[in-house]
């Protein structure tokens, strides 16, 4: 029910979303490769948790699920010399992620809704099939060359879809969609 170029654009704009809000600081390089479902489960400590947000429309459902490792490259990358709960950064980086990807797909699905980020035990990437998926893309994303993600797009299509995002994959953030106070 997902065209394969509607297929594409989802994996653009969440390579484009990821590129430019999983690194905490601009300019880290970020190697972004196609994996097996298995592969990208297997990026955490065992069992690990997972990051799952989900963007809802009146024609699709997207989860993205996001596995980090819980070791010193990680924590010193979004904690640097702050206090807070590792936990606490990585929700926030994920769901400034899937912000990106919605502020994309927005374009194309006037109708969207975003989750918070809510976590899930790492088993759970095993059983998104049982969602019978139109679309399940895993990937391995690197960051710094030591702060490795693994992340999972399963969309669940309730009508055709078809569409095509003209995305210009940079490796820099957009201030687009921050709040602004007047």
């Amino acid at each position: 029910m997902i065209s394969a170029r509607a297929a594409e654009s989802f994996e653009r704009i969440f390579r484009q979303s990821a590129r430019t809000r999983l690194p905490a600081r601009e300019g880290s390089p970020c190697e972004i490769e196609p994996a097996a479902p298995a592969d990208a489960a297997s990026i955490g400590r065992e069992p690990s948790d997972i990051m799952v947000l989900t963007i809802s429309s009146m024609t699709f459902r997207l989860l993205m699920a996001l596995q980090f490792r819980d070791d010193e490259p990680t924590s010193r990358h979004y904690r640097g010399d702050d206090e807070r709960p590792l936990l606490d950064a990585l929700m926030e980086v994920s769901n400034l992620c899937c912000g990106a990807l919605n502020q994309q797909l927005v374009e194309h699905f006037p109708d969207l809704g975003m989750s918070t980020p809510y976590v899930l035990g790492g088993r759970s990437l095993g059983h998104f099939d049982e969602l019978k998926p139109a679309h399940l893309a895993a990937y391995r994303v690197t960051i710094d060359g030591a702060v490795e993600i693994g992340a999972t797009l399963c969309i669940c299509a309730n009508a055709p879809i078809d569409f095509d995002a003209q995305i210009v994959e940079t490796e820099t953030a957009d201030a687009g969609g921050e709040l602004e106070l007047f």
